[in-house]
């Protein structure tokens, strides 16, 4: 290029989404950006035809989904309410996929922490509720962090796959979750549904003020900009990703795979626990089957949406969030079913998954014409 062709393409002011260079300096960060936010508009594209042919119009789908998620303050009261546990359980997800692994067996973390939860809280009875809730919290972590441990250490030490470990570890949850409700830790007082005593009024974690959200939602972002740093700015972080590059790489420079392995699986399972945790002492009051709400299988969602970037966990929580928060208005207001939200994850998830073949291969983003 001359300089009088140079000199006439700045004159020209061509924007730097444009500039050859700018694309590809920058032409990873905008794919995580432009390819996720492609397949969210084609899974909502193919959801709306769907629709359609139920005899709905597909706009006022729109309408109503953004209605019932953001519309009003008690949308996004209710969106965010929503959005904590799901950043919580994304991290399940995001946190072991630095190194290479996909743990999807969040929900079961998050029962196991609502269990021990629950069982601190019950055996504090009379302490002062600042003691209970600490001990709820570490309770939760640990109850939740050994649980998801239990998939990393069985593909460490026995070669099994951590995917499909983790994945019937939460029906093993499930199982243990209904025999202590309706067995040794069962209320009396419950008669049709079985529960678990309350933790009491005075140990709930109660909601920010000024609003009905819990304190959950600040949880959650605290772990999300923890993981973050820890992944992204300390040496433990750099050790795991380079781990997930390359373990055979990894355990040549000397560094301990095993001990990594277990160890990001323990703060991945704590961050689900702790979502067990806060929908116990900030939501339910005490233990039952309605804690199987499906949080860590949606987390699975947020995580690859997110591509398993924490800080990104946050914005897709919330819009995952005030998807599930519209399903009642969607119910009431066009007559689908209460499964409808289900559906449209389960889509999202697809497309998410079929896009993962675009990354590096779009052209423009790498500068060439």
């Amino acid at each position: 290029m001359t300089t009088e062709t140079a000199e006439s393409v700045e004159a020209a002011g061509i924007a730097p989404a444009a500039d050859i260079g700018f694309l590809q300096r920058h032409g990873t960060r905008i794919e995580y950006i432009l390819i996720p936010g492609a397949a969210l508009v084609g899974a909502l594209a193919v959801f709306g035809g769907f629709v359609a042919l139920y005899g709905k119009n597909p706009l006022d789908l729109y309408f109503y989904m953004y209605y019932g998620a953001f519309g009003t303050a008690f949308s996004w009261q209710n969106t965010l309410t929503r959005a904590a546990p799901l950043i919580l359980t994304a991290l399940c997800t995001a946190l072991p996929a630095q190194l290479g692994m996909v743990i999807i067996g969040g929900e079961g973390a998050l029962l196991i922490g609502a269990l021990s939860a629950t069982a601190a809280a019950l055996a504090l009875q009379g302490a002062a509720p600042i003691v209970v809730q600490i001990a709820m919290v570490i309770a939760g972590m640990i109850g939740g962090g050994l649980w998801i441990t239990l998939s990393g250490g069985l593909r460490q030490y026995r070669g099994v796959n951590e995917t499909i470990s983790s994945l019937l570890l939460v029906y093993i949850a499930l199982a243990v979750l209904n025999h202590l409700v309706e067995g040794p830790m069962r209320d009396p007082a419950s008669l049709n549904k079985p529960s678990t005593r309350e933790i009491g009024a005075a140990n709930m974690i109660g909601t920010i003020p000024g609003t009905d959200v819990h304190w959950g939602l600040a949880f959650g972002l605290v772990a999300a900009v923890a993981a973050y740093i820890l992944i992204y700015h300390t040496t433990f972080g750099f050790a795991a990703r380079v781990a997930g590059g390359n373990i055979r790489a990894a355990k040549i420079v000397g560094l301990s795979v095993g001990k990594l392995i277990l160890t990001v699986c323990f703060l991945a399972g704590s961050c689900a626990g702790l979502a067990g945790m806060i929908e116990v002492a900030a939501v339910q009051g005490r233990t039952n089957a309605n804690l199987a709400a499906g949080y860590g299988f949606t987390g699975i969602l947020v995580a690859f949406l997110a591509r398993q970037n924490p800080l990104a966990i946050i914005p897709v929580a919330i819009l995952l969030g005030g998807i599930s928060a519209s399903g009642g208005l969607l119910q009431r207001r066009l007559g689908l079913p209460d499964a409808s939200v289900l559906v449209l994850q389960g889509i999202i998830f697809v497309f998410v998954l079929a896009s993962d073949a675009l990354y590096g291969r779009i052209g423009f983003l790498k500068g060439k014409s």
